[in-house]
């Protein structure tokens, strides 16, 4: 399977020259499987860039996962111009956020007073597909989900693919129980012998200690839990707003210290915008 962040920014995006390397778009990321088919995690502000990206390829049928709905995982949504074209077609998982389906959340991102153009505008074929949940497939593509430890109705997602897996845990917060958590237990084995996890990394030891319970993990937890799941890769994403590209390169220079010292070859990084895998 093919990997690639579109943006990998927490909670809002940023611009300026300190934030180049890692970028400053929100969480979105493309999965394509060796069937073809196009699988989407979270409409961040990075959804832009890659449905761009989309048309320019000529790829016009699609599925749209989301995380959660928080304002940095569907900000991108009214902006994803493949959706103003008729020969679109979307798949868009539907299920429950707080009890709103997803189709209402669609409707009340796309209409006055907040955005010009309502969801019933647009020319693309969307449908919101309920089989998208729990255990299914996509094309060559084994997924399974799991309640992450966030607000309610939050998902993480495993990806496996000719016995290789990707996990994908954004805002789950390790070192609190919110009301759907599972224990930390699940979450090792949802992870273990992943060829590649990543996992929300918004704080480091010093802030968490203020930030306990707001559904993020601080970046020794998650060195610990990737270490206890053995993965392959760890990339660190949900980047904290304010981090720098200095800031952050510090920071992963620590983590590979950590895995060196307690003699795992575990591959530590943060994930940029525009990183690609392939598994």
């Amino acid at each position: 399977m093919f990997i690639k962040c579109w943006g990998s920014r927490g909670s809002i995006s940023v611009a300026g020259k300190q934030y180049v390397k890692y970028g400053g778009d929100t969480t979105c990321i493309e999965v394509q499987a060796k069937t073809g088919q196009i699988v989407i995690i979270d409409a961040g502000t990075g959804i832009r860039r890659l449905g761009k990206s989309l048309i320019r390829r000529k790829e016009n049928t699609y599925y749209l996962l989301l995380t959660h709905t928080h304002w940095d995982h569907i900000l991108g949504i009214p902006f994803f111009k493949p959706f103003l074209y008729s020969k679109t077609r979307v798949f868009v998982q539907d299920r429950k956020f707080a009890d709103i389906d997803t189709k209402k959340v669609f409707d009340s991102v796309m209409k006055p007073p907040f955005f010009p153009v309502r969801l019933g505008d647009l020319k693309a074929d969307i449908k919101f597909d309920a089989s998208l949940n729990g255990s299914f497939k996509i094309g060559s593509l084994s997924i399974d989900t799991i309640p992450t430890s966030h607000s309610q109705g939050s998902l993480g997602y495993k990806f496996t693919e000719d016995g290789k897996s990707f996990v994908f845990l954004t805002d789950n917060e390790l070192g609190f129980s919110h009301p759907q958590s599972r224990k930390l237990e699940d979450y090792i084995e949802f992870s273990r012998n992943a060829c590649l996890l990543l996992h929300d990394a918004e704080y480091t030891k010093e802030e968490y200690v203020h930030r306990t319970g707001w559904g993020h993990s601080s970046i020794p937890d998650v060195l610990d839990f990737a270490s206890r799941a053995c993965v392959k890769k760890l990339g660190l994403i949900h980047l904290n707003q304010d981090r720098t590209d200095d800031e952050m390169d510090l920071l992963v220079s620590e983590c590979t210290k950590f895995f060196k010292n307690d003699h795992q070859t575990i591959d530590c990084f943060a994930v940029p915008y525009n990183f690609e895998i392939t598994l």
